[in-house]
């Protein structure tokens, strides 16, 4: 079974390297020359992982025809790309695929899932079926071999289980899910309630701050994600308080690490302006906000979020202001 991973970067490293530990045979395809030559000739990708050694047997490519008779593709690219690189792809594959997507986020027209997108871009004849690889996992460390779990999860549960047997092994433990709607929707919204964990320590709160937080996020979280069509269950498990707490809590968080400097200046204008890194839960942030506004369901964290990072809101008092609503029952 040929495994391409679309996307060098740290993730997609990552990942191809659990791979490569099996003797699969997977290729890392990626646009940046230095990033394939670095991984090729030096069995580094020093970009992401200063220090690190990859296996040695781990080869990338820039030749996107790498795709074509690839049996399980794995897109791990930002959201935002993930529509394109489907359309890319779709005429060069000579079999149908399993697409494994590895983002978390909506798209930025159309607030679909990622699953959605890819099978709106993908046509039948080239598309077998779509696993989401998703839940809390820092690149940084399973790169170098650290205990992880993560999830598996699939409207077609034979592909599922290939995926989970595919990248399981002694560091890599994958689980299997079904409610892809549930799972989808956990691992993007906690991107946002992490951009509040990150302000919340940027504002030099401690450990009971972030425990209310991610308490009350997840209370948001399963709202939100019951009334698109989710499992309440699912948000008890990897995908829900597993993703939240680790990006909630983790340095190595972009999230977090964002929020934490918006905490720290007061405000989002400078963050904004500089920013060069993919944030997934500053877009999060303004879909589930409007999209909540329109349905009517209750997100307060998710709220004051938005108006930090699209109105302006001086984080200190946004956290005043979750502290003094009115008081009710948990």
């Amino acid at each position: 079974m040929k495994t391409v991973v679309i996307g060098s970067g740290s993730w997609g490293s990552a990942l191809a390297q659990v791979l490569a530990d099996k003797q699969e045979e997977v290729i890392i395809y990626g646009m940046d020359e230095e990033e394939i030559s670095d991984i090729n000739d030096h069995h580094q990708n020093q970009k992401y992982f200063p220090h690190v050694k990859l296996n040695e047997t781990l080869k990338a490519t820039t030749n996107i025809e790498a795709v074509k008779d690839a049996d399980v593709i794995v897109l791990s690219v930002p959201s935002i790309a993930i529509e394109s690189v489907c359309k890319q792809i779709a005429d060069l594959v000579e079999k149908q695929v399993i697409i494994v997507n590895t983002a978390k986020g909506f798209h930025p027209v159309t607030n679909g899932r990622m699953s959605d997108v890819i099978r709106a871009a993908m046509p039948q004849k080239s598309l077998r079926s779509v696993v989401s690889l998703i839940g809390p996992s820092h690149a940084e460390e399973v790169v170098v071999r650290m205990l992880t779990t993560i999830c598996a999860v699939s409207l077609n549960a034979e592909d599922a289980e290939t995926i989970q047997r595919l990248f399981s092994n002694d560091y890599l433990r994958v689980y299997r899910g079904s409610d892809e709607i549930g799972s989808e929707i956990g691992v993007a919204v906690k991107n946002a309630i992490a951009l509040a964990s990150g302000m919340l320590a940027g504002l030099g709160y401690g450990d009971n701050t972030r425990a209310a937080l991610i308490t009350r996020g997840l209370a948001e979280m399963i709202r939100y994600g019951v009334a698109m069509g989710g499992k309440a269950e699912t948000f008890m498990g990897l995908t829900g308080i597993g993703d939240l707490i680790v990006t909630c809590t983790s340095h190595h968080s972009r999230n977090f690490q964002a929020g934490y400097t918006i905490g720290k200046e007061g405000n989002a204008k400078h963050f904004l302006a500089t920013n060069t890194k993919t944030v997934e839960g500053i877009r999060t942030a303004k879909i589930v906000h409007e999209v909540a506004q329109q349905l009517g369901i209750d997100m307060p964290i998710v709220s004051e979020i938005y108006k930090v990072i699209y109105e302006d809101k001086d984080p200190k008092i946004s956290s005043m202001d979750l502290m003094l609503r009115d008081l009710k029952a948990e």
